[in-house]
C-alpha cells in the first residue's frame, strides 16, 4: 500500500527542470549534440546523491547513472528506470514559463501569452479524463519539456519514495538519464556494462495506462541534387538549378498516402524534414518509418526512383542517395521476454490502471537498448502534444506514475 501521507516531489522537480534549456540539435556532430544538456544532468546527479544514491555521477558524455541498493534478501533481477533530459529540436526550450491550470473544468485551454495557441479538446480527447486535475502547460511561447522531463521527475520522486520508505522491498534499482534521445542518438555512447541492469523501462509515454512494446523501424535518407550555377544574367542554356530539381522531386511524392499527415495506425510513411541549399546543390533529408523493417527498403526504392526521374528532366544534373539505419522495432526482442512488460501490467492492475498496449508511431531509446541487450519497454509518463507549444501534463498523472514505478519495483521483488 502506497503511503497516503507521502508528499510528492515530482511536480516541484518538474517545474524546476523545465526551466533548464536542454534542447538537442539534430544537425550537430558532437555528443551530446548540445553541451547545455549537461547542465541539468550534472544537477540531477547531485540531487540523486542528496536523496541517498551515493554513487550517482554524470560521465563525460552526459549520461547520469545511480544505484538504489537492494533491501531484499532475494536474488532480484536488476532493473533500470530510464528517461531523457533533452527536448525536441523542433520548438525552442529556452525561457520556459510553466503555467498550472488548477482544477480543470473542461473545455479548450487558451495559453496566456499567445491566444492563438489553444489546447483543443477535439484534438486532445484525453482531456475528458482530466476533469478536476491540475494541468501544466507552457505560456504559449515555447514547448513545455514534459517530453521527457515528466519522466525524469517521476523517476526522481519514485526513488525518493523508496529511500524514505525502507519497508517497501525491492531489488537493485538503477537510474539512468540520457542525452540526445530526440536526435535518435540517445544510446550512442551509453555504457551498459557500467549501468549493470538486466532489464529496463523507459518512462516516456503519453496517455495513462500506456505500455509500449512495439515501435516503428526507422531509417533516414539523404538526397543531394547537384546542378550547375552561373550568373543569372548569362544563364540561358547553361544553368541547372538544383532548387527546381528538388521542387520537381517533392511535387512527385504521393499526395494521399505515405506521409505523416495521411497515415495512422500501422501505416508507414516517408517524411521530408529538411531542405537546404542553393542553385548548385540542394540537400533533402527524409525520415522513413514502418513497423515492418522490410518495407523501409521499398520506401527507399520509391524515393530513389522518383529522385532519378526528377534528375532526368534536367540534363546535366545528377543526384546522390544515401540510406542510414536508425533503429528497429523493439518487438523483435521484447517478445522473447514477455515478463518485463508483464510485471508492469501487474503493477498497473494493482493500481486500477487499465493497461493500454499500443504500437509507438515513433521510437524510444528502448528500441536501441533492446537490441543492445537490455530489453526495455516504454511506460506512460503523462506527456501530451509533445514537440509543440501545446504540450501539457497533469499533476495527478505524474503522481500516479510515481506510484506505478514503486509498484513495479515491488512486483519484481515479489516474483523473484
Amino acid at each position: 500500500m502506497f503511503d497516503g501521507n507521502y508528499k510528492f516531489t515530482c511536480t516541484e522537480r518538474f517545474l524546476r527542470y523545465v526551466k533548464y534549456d536542454t534542447q538537442s540539435d539534430e544537425d550537430s556532430t558532437s555528443f551530446p549534440s548540445t553541451e547545455k544538456q549537461k547542465t541539468l544532468s550534472k544537477d540531477l546527479a547531485e540531487e540523486l546523491k542528496g536523496i541517498g544514491l551515493s554513487d550517482a555521477q554524470m560521465d563525460e558524455w552526459g549520461y547520469v547513472m545511480a544505484t538504489l541498493p537492494s533491501n531484499s534478501n532475494k536474488n532480484v533481477p536488476v532493473i533500470a528506470l530510464i528517461a531523457h533530459v533533452d527536448t525536441s529540436p523542433a520548438v525552442t526550450g529556452a525561457n520556459v514559463k510553466p503555467v498550472i491550470h488548477k482544477n480543470y473544468r473542461g473545455g479548450d485551454i487558451v495559453l496566456p501569452k499567445d491566444s492563438s495557441q489553444v489546447i483543443k479538446v477535439a484534438e486532445n480527447p484525453e482531456l475528458k479524463d482530466m476533469i478536476g486535475y491540475d494541468i501544466i502547460t507552457t505560456d504559449g511561447t515555447t514547448l513545455l519539456g514534459a517530453d521527457n522531463k515528466a519522466g525524469v521527475s517521476e523517476i526522481m520522486d519514485a526513488v525518493n519514495y523508496l529511500m524514505t520508505n525502507p519497508e517497501v522491498k525491492h531489488g537493485i534499482i538503477k537510474v539512468c538519464f540520457t542525452p540526445d534521445e530526440e536526435t535518435g542518438r540517445g544510446t550512442e555512447k551509453i555504457d551498459l556494462k557500467k549501468l549493470g541492469a538486466q532489464f529496463a523501462y523507459t518512462v516516456d509515454g503519453s496517455s495513462r495506462g500506456e505500455i509500449e512494446t512495439e515501435t516503428f523501424s526507422a531509417d533516414m535518407a539523404v538526397i543531394k541534387f547537384h546542378g550547375k550555377n552561373i550568373h543569372p544574367g548569362y544563364a540561358k542554356g547553361k544553368m541547372i538549378n538544383s532548387v527546381k530539381i528538388a521542387s520537381t522531386f517533392i511535387e512527385s511524392l504521393p499526395k494521399d498516402k505515405l506521409s505523416p499527415e495521411t497515415t495512422d495506425g500501422r501505416e508507414g510513411y516517408v517524411h521530408c524534414t529538411n531542405i537546404s541549399g542553393v542553385e548548385e546543390l540542394m540537400t533533402l533529408k527524409f525520415i522513413i518509418r514502418d513497423f515492418e523493417a522490410t518495407k523501409l527498403k521499398e520506401y527507399e526504392s520509391l524515393l530513389k526512383n522518383l529522385a532519378e526521374a526528377a534528375v532526368k528532366k534536367f540534363p546535366g544534373a545528377r543526384m546522390e542517395f544515401e540510406a542510414i539505419e536508425q533503429y528497429r522495432n523493439m518487438k523483435e526482442i521484447l517478445d522473447k521476454y514477455p515478463f518485463v512488460a508483464g510485471n508492469a501490467v501487474e503493477a498497473m492492475n494493482r493500481l486500477n490502471i487499465k493497461p493500454i498496449f499500443s504500437p509507438i508511431r515513433g521510437g524510444t531509446d528502448g528500441s536501441r537498448l533492446s537490441f543492445m541487450g537490455l530489453p526495455t519497454p516504454n511506460i506512460f509518463a503523462g506527456e501530451h502534444s509533445f514537440h509543440s507549444k501545446l504540450e501539457w501534463v497533469a499533476v495527478q498523472d505524474m503522481e500516479l506514475v510515481v506510484k506505478l514505478l514503486v509498484e513495479v519495483c515491488k512486483v519484481w521483488e515479489e516474483k523473484a
